[in-house]
């Protein structure tokens, strides 16, 4: 079978009215790519608004080999080439992931366009994951049923303290993990920086920077789990357990 996973970043460079550049987050990006296409995924980029996604300058760090190698790969300067998530089609993709950079808490939270993809993907038995401030996209997303995806799910991301240490809790719209204990997420978090990942169903969610290597090798681990069971049992499984990584 084809495997198809769509990477969405942000489109926003500013950290509101701060004056302070964003972006997406490199490694973020980087190290659930390398792990997807290892397993034999082909993987597209969007963006809310497609077109050059802004990365964030600070997380260009080429002492990481992972970065090392994307940065090639897509000979990357400032910004990434992404569809709009508009254009999008959900039928399409069996694993959507949501990467971080601070960005992404302005411009994925009630965006209609990640709601209506991130939905459709989960409920035809598809996973979603995400990373650190990537789980803003989350906090808007309901399914047919009319709850939050989250609801009654064990999740993680970057965590109250985590923002507050990083001194942009005053910045940023919304405190991350609080809005989506709101939505009736399970929160786990983890120590400040601790590689946390939590899966649960087929929600793959991980705490901040240090956490995006695990969760890209959880989402095969998963994929390749339910396809097992889907060969076996000649059926797609309804769910796994609730586990973290």
């Amino acid at each position: 079978m084809n495997k198809n996973a769509l990477i969405v970043v942000t489109s926003n460079d500013q950290l509101g009215n701060s004056g302070q550049k964003t972006g997406w987050f490199l490694s973020e990006v980087s190290h659930v790519y390398w792990p997807l296409i290892n397993d034999g995924f082909s993987v597209d980029f969007a963006s809310p608004q497609g077109g050059d996604a802004p990365m964030e300058k600070d997380s260009l760090k080429l002492d990481d080999p992972e970065n090392k190698s994307f940065v090639e790969k897509f000979n990357i300067q400032n910004s990434l080439p992404t569809l709009p998530m508009k254009s999008i089609d959900p039928a399409r993709y069996q694993v959507i992931y949501f990467a971080g950079g601070h960005g992404t808490m302005w411009d994925f939270p009630d965006n209609s366009e990640i709601e209506r993809v991130t939905s459709s993907i989960y409920e035809n038995g598809g996973i979603v994951g995400a990373v650190c401030h990537g789980p803003s996209a989350l906090t808007s997303v309901k399914l047919s049923d009319g709850k939050y995806l989250v609801d009654g799910k064990e999740i993680n991301s970057f965590t109250d303290n985590e923002e507050r240490e990083v001194e942009k809790d005053k910045i940023v719209p919304f405190l991350l993990e609080s809005r989506l204990r709101e939505r009736g997420g399970n929160f786990l978090a983890g120590k400040n920086w601790a590689n946390q990942v939590v899966v649960s169903d087929r929600l793959i969610t991980g705490q901040n920077p240090q956490s995006a290597s695990s969760l890209g090798k959880a989402i095969v681990q998963l994929f390749n789990r339910i396809e097992g069971s889907e060969s076996s049992r000649g059926r797609r499984p309804e769910g796994i357990e609730q586990r973290p990584v």
